[in-house]
């Protein structure tokens, strides 16, 4: 005979891992049509749809549709900031060649980060929606963005004490590299379309070239010793 206890927990964990699934279907589908159809434009639905569940499902799980839009923003800012934070772990703090370290940092992450399908996503809704609807990206305008510059603010930070850099304002560099590195790339992704491999190094060099040119540190020459004069005889 089972054990009825030993079946109830294996029910209840079924029925756990069914619900963990339905959610993730639902934010999964709920981006696709946000993305698609934007806030207003968007209908739960349409969204219940796309993940094959019922409308009353999706209003089970999340109440209404804001609060499902700010879950959508905040799982994907989640992922990206988990891909963000990997990316950083590869910052050079101990640079060989600054320029060519620093390069393939950008590139890291531009290609992962900015580029990838979650960041483009977070800046097509933000570019439609966030004017409209600033309180939908409140969570987003806190773990997201500001997450990178202080990140980034911290790393530039090692550099300048260790005399690899010169700044005075950390802060205001961190901000200064990002919106480099995004230069050449905004007129490409303002169109939803996917810059080339080519074009991703290009941007990442001539952003950190740029950048150097503001903040790498005075090359000190020590002058040869004077030659000692003849003594006259």
């Amino acid at each position: 005979m089972k054990n009825p206890k030993e079946a109830a927990h294996k029910a209840t964990g079924h029925t756990q891992r069914g619900q963990c699934s339905k959610r993730l279907s639902i934010l999964d589908a709920a981006a696709e049509v946000f993305c698609r159809e934007g806030f207003a434009g968007a209908s739960i639905d349409e969204i219940a749809a796309e993940a094959c569940v019922s409308r009353q499902t999706i209003y089970n799980h999340y109440r209404e549709k804001e609060t499902l839009f700010t879950a959508v923003v905040e799982d994907v800012t989640n992922r990206t900031n988990s891909s963000l934070f990997s990316i950083l772990a590869t910052f050079p703090d101990k640079p060989d060649n600054l320029e060519d370290d620093l390069s393939t940092f950008a590139l890291g992450l531009t290609k992962n980060c900015l580029c990838n399908q979650d960041g483009k996503f977070l800046r097509k809704l933000v570019q439609s929606e966030g004017e409209r609807y600033p309180q939908l990206f409140e969570g987003w305008r806190k773990h997201g963005p500001g997450k990178i510059g202080t990140a980034l603010a911290a790393l530039f930070a090692r550099l300048s004490y260790g005399g690899v850099l010169q700044i005075d304002d950390f802060d205001l560099a961190a901000r200064q590299f990002l919106a480099l590195v995004n230069a050449d790339l905004q007129m490409i992704t303002l169109f939803g379309e996917t810059p080339s491999d080519e074009e991703l190094e290009n941007a990442a060099r001539n952003a950190v070239r740029t950048f150097l040119r503001a903040y790498s540190a005075p090359v000190v020459n020590i002058a040869a010793p004077a030659p000692l004069a003849k003594a006259v005889g």
